[in-house]
């Protein structure tokens, strides 16, 4: 919940900042990706919610939806790891296009950051893929 009302503000703090500064909205595939991944992430909450948390879902339903509901969870995150990528090929662009030297400092901090957020949603995914250690029934002893 708190990951969803912080894109919010994230939003609506790029709105404001843009309005403020004269700068058109909504211009650039980073800025409509984000929005796309913020709405499907709400919906994925809301799903989760409905389903798993609240107490109207019965077990079969349960059990049907959790497939789809891991999918598009994975589907979601893909893509936020894409569109924060973007940012960061965006923020690259705007700083050399005021003057920055391709090769100083802050493009390599950019590029970096890039180069981690990527490896960091890669491993993450390997994580979500890898199977969980089958537990042996006779490895817990009784107290």
């Amino acid at each position: 919940m708190l990951s969803l009302i912080l894109g919010i503000i994230g939003i609506y703090t790029a709105f404001k900042f843009h309005n403020e500064s004269n700068i058109a909205n909504l211009y650039s595939l980073h800025s409509w990706l984000g929005i796309g991944v913020i709405v499907l992430y709400g919906i994925q909450w809301i799903y989760g919610f409905l389903i798993f948390f609240y107490p109207g879902g019965t077990m079969t339903i349960r059990s049907e939806s959790l497939p789809w509901h891991i999918l598009f969870g994975i589907f979601v995150y893909i893509l936020a790891v894409g569109t924060a990528t973007l940012g960061y090929l965006e923020k690259l662009t705007f700083l050399q296009n005021s003057g920055l030297g391709k090769y100083g400092a802050e493009a390599f901090l950019v590029n970096f950051t890039a180069i981690i957020t990527v490896l960091f949603g890669v491993f993450v995914f390997l994580t979500i893929l890898s199977q969980p250690p089958q537990e042996d029934e006779h490895s817990y002893s009784a107290i």
